[in-house]
């Protein structure tokens, strides 16, 4: 069977453009490397002067896709426009859930508390995320379904909101709808850029290219709001949706999912995974930092993200069994995978923002 033709959004970059990633973790294997993940992170904090980076490894100001690290800041853009969900259905609306029957209920109750039918979403279809979820999903006799799929939650909220506000529910979606509108606006003010590019998310929402200072500095923002001193009004958004996800991690992401326990484990923590191996944390202090697995890889995310905590001087202990992944041979433990040593042999980005 012959290639398909290459177009302009799919042809082969020059070596020269390609993002400066470097190791940040590794699998060892009976004492020998066997594979390295690359990557990019960055660690900021919010000053009075504006963001400061704390440490980088990689390259931070490459333009990326964050992928569903961008729905607490689309939570935020619907919560301004009237959005007014219970704390666990809020949380929902920012997350990459398993699709367990508490995920599915949760998002038709969106529907059902703003008067809309299953058919008001737009999202793709698909099966659970979650592997017990799905297989049990799949026992029952179940297909693919746009509740089951696991933006949902999401969908469910940007159709309540459009219902709020008289705007059309249907094509929501579009880039040009009033909805998607103050999105985009709102993904400009909390990240500061202006995005590099735009594209379509898996589940077919607009999606921003940005890089990894302005998702972590956005996070910072959604973390320390209104807990810290000279909190804005306009601060009440980003700090319903963070109280929200913090106070119900079972609903953005489920039960045996690594963003869940890491929640949980880490009171006062924000975090949000993102397909292509992104994950975003933000600390009560207005901290944060964002990390990029570059072959978008998902097992490497977590022990990279303990690992910057600790670079941060957060107690990890609670973490240690995310720290690393077991390497097996035969049956019995063989190696690790571990985290690099990045923030030893890192230099700061720029601090313009």
């Amino acid at each position: 069977m012959p290639f398909p033709a290459l177009t302009e959004t799919s042809r082969v970059p020059e070596p020269g453009t390609l993002p400066q990633h470097v190791p940040l973790a590794a699998q060892i294997r009976d004492g020998l490397v066997e594979s390295i993940h690359y990557g990019s992170l960055i660690a900021v904090s919010a000053e009075a002067a504006g963001t400061k980076t704390l440490f980088t490894a990689g390259d931070p100001l490459s333009a990326f896709y964050p992928r569903s690290t961008l729905k607490p800041l689309q939570a935020v853009a619907m919560v301004r426009a009237g959005l007014d969900l219970p704390a666990d259905l809020l949380a929902l609306a920012a997350a990459s859930h398993s699709g367990a029957a508490m995920h599915r209920d949760g998002a038709a109750r969106i529907l059902q508390l703003h008067g809309l039918p299953a058919g008001a979403l737009e999202n793709s279809t698909d099966l659970p995320y979650g592997v017990r979820e799905r297989e049990e999903w799949l026992r029952a006799g179940g297909t693919p379904t746009r509740l089951a799929q696991n933006c949902s939650g999401k969908h469910a909220a940007m159709a309540a909101t459009c219902v709020i506000n008289g705007w059309s529910v249907q094509g929501y979606l579009d880039p040009s709808h009033p909805l998607q509108k103050l999105v985009a606006e709102t993904v400009r003010e909390l990240t500061g850029e202006e995005p590099a590019g735009t594209s379509t998310d898996g589940c077919g929402t607009p999606l921003f290219a940005l890089t990894l200072r302005g998702m972590a500095r956005a996070f910072g923002r959604l973390a320390s709001a209104g807990l810290h001193t000279g909190a804005s009004p306009a601060d009440g958004a980003e700090a319903a949706v963070a109280d929200a996800i913090r106070r119900h991690p079972e609903m953005v992401g489920g039960e045996e999912r690594d963003v869940t326990e890491l929640m949980r484990r880490m009171p006062g923590l924000l975090a949000k995974d993102g397909f292509e191996g992104v994950q975003l944390v933000g600390l009560p202090d207005g901290r944060a930092f964002a990390v990029k697995i570059s072959d978008g890889g998902d097992r490497a995310r977590m022990p990279v993200t303990v690992r910057a905590l600790a670079a941060l001087d957060v107690d990890t202990a609670p973490l240690a069994d995310l720290a690393t992944g077991t390497v097996f041979g035969g049956g019995r433990q063989v190696g690790l995978l571990l985290a690099t040593d990045f923030p030893a042999a890192t230099s700061p980005a720029p601090d313009t923002l």
